[in-house]
């Protein structure tokens, strides 16, 4: 039945609807904050009208892949991602966020991750149903579901040991894995290269991913190996959701440094064969041939034994130290991005302390040659006068590999935005260059098909019910943009630059961006798995 008047009124649009179909001409009709009507023309009047003439018009992006666990309870700081189009964000990545967490886990986890998921003083929950719950009461500009992070249940379970789990262990986080999927998690994460994830075997990955698969729910990972051990990382994490019955979907999938391209290929083989195979397996990339995380990630995995305390604790044995660098120049056992990638192409993205924010910006190699020491030496110092708070950029690959990726048709887009200091350019540029670059310039697919994959294909891996397409009974979640102008401006020198072409942006039926400046709505909601 329609109303008398709608609450708005999208008219004249070329609708790209999510499914990855061509675009068509509809009206929108919103009320009630759900999309309550569409048709070719809508003669009802809305309280409010939007005129979408030449402008293509699509549900709201999905970031498969992103670090805003806390930074999202700051509109002032987060409101970059809605300005971009995003209006949902899927939390809870690479095994390491901020629930759950017991009394004696959280000082240590709020100390970890305050430089990449924000930092909001005293977590007031511990349970991933009370983070919710706070969440629910925080002031949101988009909608936020949550991941169960596998460094967390694994130092609930056995601390930050570096050992492998016994059988009674792994049961117990798997009860951790279950408790979360019932308290409204979409699935399980885990970071295999970091710590204490970086220290469990198959078994253990076996055993979350079946609390998760219990649920239908997902199991996100990156991969323990990204470079030289690549197709067998995958094979890892292939097998486990094998083993697990799980839903398996890689993060920020690529192939790091430049003798390790031949293995592309063959890597992609592996998840096409495991979809023939009956296993559902989907990946996420962003769009740049950079890579960003902790600078602590360059030390080999024994250096992390016992948490953060203890990795510094070795940073001032010269001893040790010796032995940290010798290993760093030469094993190429664990994903090491200084042997992978040379010290010149490590960059400082952010610090905590006002004494180096200079530093960002610059490479390893210059802060050693501005310093007159070994750059591994000029990195351990800076682990140590940041308490272990440095993130960086690693420049590892072509533009032309991440284009053959980007294709591929299993592939969305997620950001991996880290937010603070000089950041990555994804944070405000990844679904906006993969719209104007690529999808425009470059024609590498059709605009419809970038918008299934930054809507209808994260959507399906959630299993949403409700969002990541334009159908009628739909959360009204929708961008307007301009398919001629769109594209992304931030870049490495100057990453805090919003992309243009972003027209309009409604969450849950509110308009959050109009004509391209926010509003005062903040209308976001935390979305919570039904299985």
């Amino acid at each position: 039945m329609i109303p008398k008047k709608f609450d708005i009124v999208i008219r004249n649009g070329m609708v790209c609807d999510g499914t990855g179909n061509p675009w068509t001409g509809l009206d929108i009709g919103i009320e009630n904050g759900l999309i309550s009507h569409i048709a070719k023309s809508i003669p009802t009047e809305g309280s409010k009208e939007i005129d979408a003439t030449g402008m293509v018009v699509t549900p709201g992006f999905i970031d498969a892949h992103v670090h805003s666990d806390l930074w999202c309870t700051r509109p002032d700081i987060h409101q970059i991602r809605v300005l971009q189009g995003i209006t949902t964000e899927l939390v809870g990545q690479d095994g390491v966020s901020v629930a759950p967490v017991t009394e004696e886990t959280k000082p240590l986890w709020m100390k970890q991750l305050k430089r990449i998921n924000g930092d909001i003083g005293e977590w007031p929950w511990n349970s991933i149903e009370e983070y919710l719950a706070f969440l629910e009461k925080a002031k949101l500009n988009g909608n936020a579901a949550y991941l169960v992070p596998h460094g967390n249940i694994r130092s609930i379970v056995m601390g930050f040991d570096g050992r492998e789990a016994t059988q009674k262990e792994v049961q117990a986080m798997q009860e951790l894995v279950e408790l979360g999927m019932q308290q409204g998690a979409f699935g399980v994460s885990s970071g295999i290269q970091y710590p204490p994830c970086v220290y469990a075997n198959k078994e253990e990955l076996v055993g979350i991913c079946k609390g998760a698969a219990k649920y239908d729910g997902c199991f996100v990972v990156h991969i323990r190996n990204e470079s030289n051990y690549s197709l067998e990382a995958l094979d890892e994490v292939i097998d486990a959701a094998r083993r697990s019955g799980v839903r398996l979907h890689v993060s920020h999938f690529k192939i790091c440094g430049g003798r390790n391209r031949d293995k592309l290929d063959i890597a992609l083989e592996k998840l096409e064969q495991g979809r023939a195979e009956g296993i559902e397996i989907t990946f996420d990339q962003y769009p740049y041939a950079a890579a960003s995380t902790f600078l602590h990630a360059i030390l080999p995995p024994w250096m992390h034994d016992g948490g953060i305390r203890r990795m510094l604790e070795r940073l001032h044995d010269p001893k040790l130290r010796e032995r940290a660098k010798e290993e760093i120049m030469d094993n190429g056992e664990y994903d090491n991005p200084v042997r992978n990638n040379g010290w010149d192409n490590l960059v400082i993205a952010s610090v905590a302390s006002v004494n180096n924010r200079g530093l960002e910006g610059m490479s390893l190699q210059e802060i050693a040659q501005r310093k007159g020491i070994d750059p591994a030496y000029a990195a351990f110092d800076l682990l140590i006068e940041e308490e272990g708070e440095v993130t960086i950029i690693i420049h590892w690959g072509n533009e032309y590999d991440v284009e053959r990726v980007m294709k591929h048709s299993l592939q969305m887009v997620g950001s991996d935005g880290v937010f603070g200091g000089k950041p990555h350019p994804r944070l405000y540029g990844s679904f906006a260059r993969v719209l104007g670059h690529y999808a425009r310039e470059k024609q590498s697919f059709p605009l419809w098909e970038a918008v299934r994959k930054m809507t209808g294909a994260p959507a399906q891996l959630l299993r949403l019910r409700d969002r990541g397409f334009l159908r009628e009974g739909y959360w009204a979640d929708i961008v307007v943009f301009d398919p001629n102008v769109i594209v992304d401006r931030a870049t490495y020198e100057n990453p805090l630059q919003h992309p243009v072409g972003i027209r309009h942006v409604l969450v849950n039926g509110k308009i959050a961006v109009s004509n391209g400046r926010l509003t005062n709505a903040v209308s976001g909601s935390v979305i919570r798995y039904q299985s």
